[in-house]
């Protein structure tokens, strides 16, 4: 299986990046399958990007499982998660509209056989998020972005996973969270029969920040 992981945090420290990132690294690394990062904060963004887009483009093709993970900051993901999904998942590479009418058209999904799976961490918690806001942040990732990319699927929601309140709740609370993660690619990679010893779970250092 050929695995791509896409993560979008600046600060290697943070949970989301030593913690949720290196767990699902770490897991795939070890089990033999194929394995490409696209570490959005570790690139250079200047302009113009065109080769970097390219290289982006190429490794979503070459992609069989994607990864992405990314916190919130003012209810959307990262800059440059959002400058991705910009860039990368264009119109004619990820999709395109199809007409019904003169007026209306669906957008038809070009990647929608890639597996995804999308790791969110939030610094408020659930109950504001998910109801004040109508838990607008994985509503919109899920029906206004993944919809169009990678088609109608009940599973991008379940595998849409929100870790919420962050740099507040305990580490023990933090550690269920990776726990969360780690049972999700083992999952993945008995799929595929190649998990052939459960590991020992490996202590992570991290700091409270999303």
């Amino acid at each position: 299986m050929k695995n791509l992981i896409i993560v979008g945090h600046p600060y290697k420290k943070s949970f989301c990046y030593n913690g949720i990132f290196k767990t699902v690294f770490n897991e795939i690394n070890k089990s033999g399958q194929d394995l490409e990062v696209i570490d959005l904060y570790r690139d250079s963004f200047s302009r113009p990007r065109t080769k970097l887009i390219e290289k982006y483009k190429n490794l979503v093709i070459w992609s069989e499982r994607i990864y992405i993970i990314s916190p919130v900051w003012w209810f959307r993901l990262t800059p440059r998660m959002e400058v991705f999904f910009d860039e990368v998942l264009t119109p004619g590479f990820a999709y395109k509209f199809v007409n019904i009418t003169k007026t209306y058209a669906y957008p038809k999904p070009f990647l929608k056989d890639k597996k995804v799976r999308t790791y969110i961490t939030h610094g408020a918690p659930a109950l504001p998020v998910k109801t004040l806001y109508f838990n607008s942040v994985k509503l919109r990732l899920v029906m206004g972005v993944y919809s169009f990319v990678f088609g109608w699927k009940l599973s991008l929601w379940f595998k849409t996973k929100q870790f919420w309140s962050v740099p507040f709740v305990s580490d023990r609370k933090r550690k269920k969270y990776l726990s969360v993660v780690l049972n999700d690619i083992r999952n993945d990679l008995r799929d595929k029969n190649i998990f052939r010893k459960r590991s020992t779970f490996k202590k992570i250092e991290y700091v409270k920040e999303v």
